[in-house]
């Protein structure tokens, strides 16, 4: 046991971690076997895949097939891309998905944050992490958060609050 590899050097040992189909069938049929008897019930979960573009075609493939199961999950995909290339293909679509999958799923568009909001969640997070932020400060981010995104804009609030202790001020000021 100690001479296996652990932690990081685990990504290099070569070992795949699959599960022999031997195995994988005894499991199978105990599982059913409880089903039958009413001692398991099984339920499927959700699966949530957030930036499904970067997913190349023989993840899709992988996908769609498991969505035939009779087991399969809930799958939720988030994307922010319009027409983009499939990788792993020159096909454009939609999404970046490939048309038999897009084919199967429903697309749920969502409105970006207004301006106020945008800067209510930056002052909720400024409460959470503890910074303490001046108001000037909070509009600029806002700012920062309408034109990029707003996960840049939470990452620099940690940041400039190290950057204001550094000065050794109790708030974040602009030049942070």
């Amino acid at each position: 046991i100690n001479s296996r590899t652990h932690g990081f050097l685990a990504l290099f040992a070569g070992d795949t971690g699959e599960i022999k189909s031997e195995v994988r069938e005894q499991i199978d049929n105990k599982v059913l076997e409880w089903q039958e008897e009413g001692k398991a019930e099984i339920v499927p979960g959700v699966l949530f895949i957030d930036e499904v573009h970067m997913l190349d075609i023989e993840c899709f493939s992988f996908l769609n097939r498991a969505l035939e199961n009779q087991m399969a999950p809930i799958v939720i995909m988030a994307t922010n891309r319009g027409v983009a290339r499939i990788r792993g293909t020159e096909y454009k679509s939609p999404h970046g998905l490939p048309l038999d999958l897009l084919d199967r799923t429903i697309i749920i568009h969502t409105k970006s944050y207004a301006e106020s909001d945008l800067k209510s969640i930056l002052q909720i997070r400024c409460e959470e992490e503890d910074v303490q932020i001046m108001e000037d400060a909070l509009i600029v981010l806002t700012k920062i958060a309408g034109e990029c995104t707003l996960r840049y804009a939470i990452q620099l609030i940690t940041t400039a609050g190290l950057i204001a202790k550094r000065r050794k001020a109790t708030e974040v000021e602009v030049q942070d």
